[in-house]
């Protein structure tokens, strides 16, 4: 410890000589600065008193002697209470000088005066005690005149401050704002140069700047980035396969399985190809005609519209559809579901009860084919038919063998009246055979989407269970909704089962399971025979004909049948009528056979009019009627601006005239 205070010894000795001189070199300042007439000019009370006793400023008095004027008295009193709080700082009142008249002014300046003197007393006072406590290695005592030192060092400088503020004109703001600043240790070194300025700034803060501008650019293009990549998701996403945005598949019927197994296969328009050659391309595929966009028109005034949020329907506009799913319904029934090929919503809306017409690529030449939707227009995404398997049907036979889920069908928007939407009538009473039943189906699906109130009377005849299509929905669908009540007649089964009644529908089954159906709006699909015989049936029950709706699916005899009966009754036939019907573009002609359509006439000898459902309701047989007049039984098939330029329905006219058709 000895060596360690001889060792500190020399070096405080030679502190406290450094600070000696500094004083020493401070003191001509202050008399420059205070001198003894400004010292009474200010204070003229004391000036008396200091010249008799011979204070001054610098006097004896100075360190608080009898006769040590201002700094002897007050200065004494300020240093016997070192324990009371700090005087208040000088430059904070510099910020109002400005403002202050000349009489507060000479107070600020009496204030400063003082202030330099009590400053000037503090470090000479700190001074000393420092010099004996270095001498004794007293440090507590070191630490107290140094804290001593830097007081007295602030109140001269804030003294002195006013003073310069004051009597060299300085704008006492720009005073007080460098003593902020180097309070708060903003000034630059002393020694340091003003380097580079942009704006008046340093290079330190210019980085900062620069910083902060970067991270916001940067900000502002990763919210544009993330918007861009947003709109592309959402845009991939109305152009993805409609597969992935697909509802579940619906429960299929008992003992059949639910979805077709089909393994990929590139069908004539792979929708993947379809999407990569582009949007403008993939909206040309949706639609067969020369409209860039698939064309839409309202639904004409007498027709019902189930929901004003999907699209209106086009008449006869060909659009392209893509299978998405293939359902198994029964042992020969099959379900297609089909989508809009560029992802998006159907190009069309449809009401209940209505079909589609389908061109299939067959053989060597297309044909066209009519089936009704089996799905509720509610989905306004996709829109299903439900399909059984003829043998000898050309159209079935291809949608069963061919078609894959992944390929394109061209079809015509929906077209057909058998429809009902609710707003018909209270109830409804729909009896279906067979696979007749998928009009029925979507009405029914329909009405309980939309929660119908009225009665719902669904009645199907089938064969067995097998046979019975739909049968786990529509079990569903009873069970959710007590206004839908379903009877079913088997007619090979010997037994009830499950509740299904056995044997074929009958006068008393019907008048069991609708109350008063004379009073109630009742549709019928099936095969001819079953129609005719419901209908007997309901006659006898006193329901009137106007009440009954029927759907044909097809004529009772397919074309060739009727032309080889017809040929069969000889010369004869043909002499009965005089009528003939010219072919004006094909320049061909024949006479009528008795009950003979003009589409029957034109197969005879080979003009080609094309048709799809041969029983006026799709209106794909329309020709134009240059001469002669024709009774047609369905008109369906045509609009009033049809009839105004003259078209008929080739499969429904017929005449006790020549006529002359441009075909």
């Amino acid at each position: 410890m000895t060596m360690i205070h001889n060792d500190r010894r020399p070096r405080l000795l030679f502190l406290t000589v450094a600070l000696a001189c500094s004083l020493s070199i401070l003191s001509p300042h202050l008399s420059a600065q205070v001198s003894p007439e400004e010292h009474a000019k200010h204070h003229p009370e004391q000036a008396k008193g200091g010249n008799e006793k011979g204070g001054g400023m610098t006097g004896g008095g100075m360190m608080g002697g009898e006769g040590g004027g201002m700094m002897g008295g007050g200065m004494g009193g300020m240093m016997e209470k070192m324990g009371a709080p700090k005087p208040k700082e000088m430059y904070p009142q510099l910020m109002d000088l400005p403002d202050l008249p000349m009489e507060e002014r000479a107070s600020i300046e009496q204030e400063a005066h003082q202030r330099m003197m009590q400053g000037t007393q503090l470090l000479s006072d700190g001074l000393d005690e420092l010099s004996i406590a270095a001498a004794t290695d007293d440090f507590q005592t070191m630490q107290n005149a140094t804290a001593k030192m830097r007081e007295g060092l602030a109140q001269f400088e804030s003294g002195l401050a006013a003073h310069r503020a004051i009597a060299e004109g300085k704008a006492p703001r720009n005073v007080a704002l460098q003593w902020f600043k180097r309070e708060m240790n903003l000034l630059p070194p002393a020694t340091a140069e003003p380097g580079f300025r942009l704006f008046g700034m340093t290079l330190f803060h210019t980085s900062i700047m620069a910083v902060l501008v970067t991270f916001a650019a940067a900000m502002i293009w990763m919210y544009f980035f993330k918007m861009r990549r947003a709109a592309a998701l959402m845009e991939k996403l109305a152009t993805a396969a409609p597969s992935t945005i697909d509802s579940p598949p619906r429960p299929a019927s008992s003992g059949s399985p639910a979805i077709v197994a089909a393994a990929p296969a590139v069908s004539e328009s792979p929708p993947a190809a379809q999407m990569a050659r582009g949007s403008a391309t993939v909206a040309a595929d949706c639609c067969a005609e020369t409209e860039a966009e698939c064309a839409t028109e309202d639904v004409s005034s007498d027709r019902a519209d189930i929901s004003t949020g999907l699209l209106r329907v086009a008449r006869r506009k060909l659009c392209r559809l893509r299978v998405a799913r293939i359902y198994q319904e029964t042992v020969d029934v099959r379900t297609f579901r089909l989508v809009a090929c560029h992802g998006g919503a159907l190009p069309f809306s449809y009401l209940p009860g209505q079909f589609l017409t389908l061109t299939l690529p067959t053989g060597e030449k297309p044909i066209r084919r009519s089936y009704t939707i089996s799905s509720s227009p509610t989905q306004g995404y996709y829109c299903e038919i439900t399909v059984k398997r003829e043998d000898q049907g050309a159209g079935s036979r291809y949608l069963h063998d061919k078609v894959k889920e992944g390929d394109t069908l061209e079809v015509q928007a929906p077209s057909g009246k058998f429809i009902f939407t609710g707003k018909e009538a209270d109830s409804i009473v729909l009896i279906s055979g067979g696979v007749g039943i998928t009009p029925m189906m979507s009405i029914t699906r329909a009405l309980t989407d939309m929660a119908w109130h009225g009665e719902i009377y669904f009645i199907v005849a089938c064969r067995d269970p097998e046979h019975f299509i739909f049968e786990s929905e529509l079990k569903t669908l009873q069970q959710r909704h007590s206004n839908l009540h379903l009877h079913v007649a088997m007619s090979r089964i010997k037994e009830p089962i499950d509740g299904y009644q056995a044997g074929r529908l009958s006068k008393e089954l019907l008048a069991e399971w609708v109350p008063d159906p004379a009073s109630k709006l009742i549709h019928i699909c099936g095969a001819p025979p079953m129609m005719d015989s419901t209908k007997q049936m309901l006659a006898e029950l006193g329901v009137p004909t106007e009440k009954i709706q029927i759907e044909n699916f097809g004529s009772q005899q397919k074309p060739l049948v009727k032309a080889v009966e017809r040929e069969k009754a000889g010369p004869a036939a043909v002499t009965e009528t005089a009528t003939t019907v010219n072919f004006a573009t094909s320049n061909k002609s024949t006479q009528f056979l008795p009950d003979e359509t003009i589409l029957e006439a034109s197969e005879r000898v080979g003009v080609e009019i094309d048709y799809s459902c041969r029983t006026g309701t799709c209106g794909v047989c329309r020709v134009k009627l240059l001469a002669g007049q024709v009774t047609m039984e369905v008109e369906d098939g045509l609009e009033p601006e049809d009839k105004e330029a003259g078209m008929i329905l080739a499969c429904q006219a017929k005449s006790t005239d020549n006529v002359v058709i441009e075909a």
